[in-house]
């Protein structure tokens, strides 16, 4: 059966997610952190690892998996982006996600096709925490027809890391990591794990890439999770539990580094294309107090006036967006038109201390779309 294309752009979701101290001092321990990250395992100074973020909303990418037509017999975990927008609250939190499937790109017949799912997930006061990007390697469906999978170019420093990290995932890892939600028998049971081509159960991607994550933390901003902004990784091949690993980081500049995590039993890049991206602590300090600042920018919010364009517009303000308010302030019907609509929410993004100005043009014309952005 062919991938179902219709799919593409529907939404998902939303999926409830709860979660608890306990649940991010388990994920930690599940990726390595013991008595040496007191910070990641301890309730009375708990810092949560980012990349917990990466096993949040495992049934929104289930049905993302299922509404696709992927074939399961050729399902891989290709390649996952993690983009953090505000630190995770440490007590825990009652999170909604929403997602959908952006792309599906053709590799050609025998070469399988990709799938992209992109989910954004926000807390419970609304403040938006993280978005993840997971392609899907779907070995089996190729040739559809589809469009093929844009060029990428990557390459790294042809020099020494400028760190390393050695790590001894346990015998045992993945028999914690599965308790923080992927309970996939490849990871537990030896017959299931020999019946798919395996010597025995492989260590969970997202496990390594766990270990991964502390161990650029510890290197470029050692004691401060909070100020990690994307984590990007290509799962390329599998480790066995109990096989030693080693990231090499290198930093191209302040706030941006490249890595990949090698098995240092085989030598085989377990983890490759690795992107890690920070911010200052000062910024980290602004996104825990506000989440994602605009600070410097301006921002064309069109139906201002009333409902979801009003809350945006203030949200935007708050932020330090210098807003446009657009609404040419007619009716629901379409009748009349006043200026009032749009000056009412100016002057109470003003009132608030922020930066606004009315716009009353339509956006059914080109001519009224060129004013608004002139305005």
């Amino acid at each position: 059966m062919p991938l179902n294309r219709g799919v593409i752009g529907k939404k998902i979701g939303p999926v409830t997610t709860e979660y608890t101290w306990k649940d991010l001092v388990l994920y930690a321990l599940g990726v390595g952190a013991g008595f040496d990250e007191l910070e990641y395992v301890y309730e009375n100074r708990l810092k949560p690892i980012p990349s917990f973020a990466a096993t949040v909303g495992y049934s929104l990418f289930a049905e993302a998996v299922a509404l696709s037509g992927i074939n399961l017999a050729g399902l891989l975990h290709g390649e996952h982006d993690l983009i953090l927008h505000s630190p995770l609250p440490p007590e825990g939190d009652t999170l909604a996600t929403e997602g959908r499937i952006t792309h599906m790109y053709d590799r050609g017949e025998g070469k399988g096709a990709l799938v992209i799912v992109e989910a954004t997930t926000y807390g419970s006061d609304g403040r938006k925490l993280f978005t993840n990007i997971a392609t899907l390697f779907a070995r089996l469906d190729g040739g559809f027809g589809g469009e093929p999978p844009p060029k990428e170019v990557f390459a790294f420093p042809d020099r020494e890391p400028d760190f390393e990290e050695t790590q001894h995932p346990s015998p045992d890892q993945p028999l914690v990591y599965r308790l923080s939600g992927d309970t996939f028998a490849l990871h537990v049971d030896p017959d299931f794990a020999r019946a798919s081509g395996f010597e025995g159960p492989i260590m969970h991607g997202l496990c390594t890439h766990g270990f991964a994550c502390r161990a650029v933390i510890k290197h470029l901003f050692p004691g401060e999770p909070e100020r990690m902004a994307r984590f990007r990784v290509r799962f390329s091949r599998p480790l066995y539990p109990g096989q030693p690993i080693r990231t090499q980081i290198w930093k191209l500049e302040e706030g941006k580094a490249l890595f990949r995590t090698v098995n240092l039993e085989t030598g085989e890049v377990v983890l490759d294309r690795g992107i890690v991206e920070w911010v200052s602590r000062e910024e980290a300090q602004r996104r825990a107090r506000y989440g994602i600042r605009f600070d410097g920018r301006v921002a064309v919010v069109t139906g201002a006036g009333r409902g979801l364009g009003r809350v945006y517009a203030l949200e935007l303000a708050k932020r330090g967006a210098k807003v446009v308010v657009n609404d040419p302030g007619v009716a629901p019907d379409g009748s009349g038109g006043t200026e009032q609509v749009a000056d009412a929410v100016v002057e109470e993004i003003r009132a608030l201390g922020g930066e606004a100005v009315p716009n009353y043009d339509s956006v059914a014309t080109p001519e009224g779309g060129q004013r608004i952005i002139q305005t």
